[in-house]
């Protein structure tokens, strides 16, 4: 079994899409999954499985089909959480406002080039591989870097975390 952790976009977040923990729980483990834990309350799922792709996409049509919620999952093993902790571009001790947005598919790499690194002043991002890793002048409330714009200048799905969650994710995995 491979340890996989599942990143829910927009669970719980500003009363929308309220989904108890207890009941995402149990969707995994109907979905086939074994060991699910929850971080928080904002959709962050450890689990284990033989095939993370398919117990999410289980997960996601149930979600809809009984709590009315449709929520977009992007799923990283647990190694491949354990690289991005390992490859980010700023110095996370020296950043700390720092968030890694998940990406569903690796972004072609003339989107990326399209990019407008000054769309929010005092902001920076990296692209690497399937995350981009923000760094933000004050905090994510204000900036103009948000989930939905890298949505459509990157042509895919992504999903926000802070640094703190990110590497409290790599440590429930196993992926520390």
């Amino acid at each position: 079994m491979i340890p996989y952790v599942a990143l829910l976009r927009a669970i719980n977040v500003g009363g929308r899409n309220k989904v108890p923990m207890e009941a995402l729980r149990a969707l995994f483990v109907r979905a086939g999954a074994q060991g699910v834990r929850t971080y928080i309350q904002s959709g962050n799922v450890v689990f284990r499985c033989d095939d993370g792709a398919a117990v999410c996409a289980s997960v996601s049509a149930a979600l809809f089909a009984e709590l009315g919620v449709r929520a977009p999952i992007v799923v990283r093993t647990a190694a491949e959480l354990r690289e991005v902790a390992a490859r980010s571009p700023f110095d996370p001790a020296a950043t700390p406002t720092l968030h890694v947005y998940f990406l569903a598919d690796r972004p072609d790499p003339s989107r990326v080039a399209a990019l407008d690194p000054d769309r929010s002043p005092g902001d920076r991002f990296v692209v690497v591989g399937a995350e981009v890793f923000v760094a933000f002048g004050v905090g994510a409330g204000a900036s103009k870097l948000t989930v939905d714009w890298f949505d459509r200048a990157l042509g895919t799905t992504a999903t926000a975390r802070n640094w703190r969650t990110v590497c409290a994710l790599v440590a429930l995995s196993g992926g520390d």
